[in-house]
């Protein structure tokens, strides 16, 4: 790792906690209460953030797929630690799977909590009520997160929460506005078209809004392109006794595409 990657690594590893206990998330594990669990976490964290006035962290699965490994590490050793018994960090399985990140950190915890979604509320509190785990939850040098968890022998949740301040990774998005038609003659009528988007704001390293990329169809057929555009609007002449499919998505800076937006229209 490089030694300007290194100097936040200490900050992260001194965070760690033993106590017992008092949204769409990319899932790596086939049980579903799992996933379901890790989604809560997220939604629990991010609710913390949203009420201090801080952007919601953005899910990224490859940090989920690391999260969730920290935490099966955790439970099969029945330990809680940030380092594990290959020597490796979070840090070290960050640079191995080639995940590029600025500065990173995680926090831990465990409780016993029977649900697992209580047990992720239950880990949330954990690390609220803790100085230097509230630090990284509630921090502003951050924009990527993911949790997970997994359940010692000993019945033990073990819980990882893995933070980054990356490049931006979320794709723009555009809202399509109800055509505007209007009657031209028997057998052509003018269609108008509006949109807007952004890109997704992240809490830190939003890349900004590129173009659109627009498109329209007769229903059935093949997609023709207007291509990109930095223009929120488009009037076009079409013939009457067909029914035409009409859409937009958006790109960020960095080239993030978000979904497209449809719109039918019947002539």
């Amino acid at each position: 790792m490089p030694a300007f990657l290194r100097r936040f690594a200490p900050v992260a590893l001194a965070v760690m906690l033993v106590a017992p206990a008092a949204v769409p998330v990319a899932a790596v594990s086939s049980d579903p209460a799992v996933s379901a669990a890790e989604a809560a976490a997220l939604t629990y964290s991010n609710q913390e953030r949203t009420a201090r006035g801080l952007v919601p962290l953005r899910i990224d699965s490859r940090l989920q797929e690391i999260a969730h490994g920290r935490a099966e590490t955790m439970a099969a050793a029945d330990e809680l630690s940030h380092d594990q018994a290959d020597g490796r960090n979070v840090f070290d399985i960050l640079s191995a799977d080639d995940v590029t990140w600025y500065s990173a950190g995680e926090i831990i915890a465990w409780n016993n909590t029977t649900s697992l979604t209580a047990s992720a509320k239950g880990a949330v509190s954990q690390w609220i009520h803790s100085a230097p785990h509230k630090a990284i939850l509630l921090s502003s040098g951050y924009n990527y997160v993911a949790f997970g968890v997994a359940v010692s022998p000993t019945g033990k949740r073990y819980w990882a929460g893995v933070y980054i301040k990356g490049p931006d990774r979320s794709g723009a998005y555009a809202s399509l506005m109800a055509p505007v038609k209007q009657v031209l003659s028997s057998t052509r009528t003018r269609v108008t078209f509006r949109w807007t988007g952004s890109d997704t704001k992240l809490q830190v390293l939003t890349s900004g809004l590129r173009s659109y990329e627009i498109q329209r169809r007769v229903a059935g057929g093949a997609w023709v392109s207007y291509g990109a555009t930095t223009k929120t609007s488009l009037s076009t002449s079409w013939a009457r006794g067909h029914t035409y499919e009409f859409r937009v998505r958006a790109v960020d800076r960095a080239g993030n595409w978000g979904g497209w937006k449809t719109v039918v229209v019947t002539l």
